[in-house]
């Protein structure tokens, strides 16, 4: 990435409210971001094969989706050498052990359980704004 390109987040996301939320998060934050939304699992690794679209720089997946669910396309990306280096954050509502130890052993680079207050979710994406997008050093899209 170079000094002043908004970075590139990619939400698979089908819940509209999270969504809004979410982008409003961002807006907010300290980042510059570009960021595109899949409404299920087969859209968002539709975006990420297409040729010559932008990779993102980070992921925020929901695990419970349409068409194919959060671990399948957790599978899909971290099993495609071209997309295997993308961190991905799984961001969802469920607080199941099954599901944190799934994600993780498919390699999901964190997982945070949505909040049900307004005002902590909002915290929790502008955390992960935060921590990914300032703290973090991500590898660029050629790497």
């Amino acid at each position: 990435m170079s000094e002043g390109e908004p970075i590139e987040i990619l939400l698979v996301e089908d819940n509209a409210a999270d969504v809004r939320l979410t982008q409003e998060a961002l807006q907010e934050g300290t980042v510059r971001n570009h960021l595109t939304v899949a409404r299920d699992g087969v859209e968002a690794l539709e975006i990420l094969q297409r040729p010559g679209a932008p990779r993102p720089d980070l992921i925020l997946l929901d695990l419970n989706l349409p068409r194919k669910d959060g671990r399948q396309v957790l599978a899909t990306l971290k099993a495609d050498a071209s997309l295997k280096h993308i961190p991905v954050v799984v961001l969802t509502t469920s607080s199941a052990e099954v599901d944190i130890l799934k994600s993780y052993q498919l390699h999901a680079n964190c997982y945070i359980t949505k909040p049900v207050d307004l005002e902590q979710f909002v915290n929790v994406v502008r955390s992960i704004d935060e921590f990914w997008l300032t703290v973090v050093k991500l590898p660029s899209e050629h790497a």
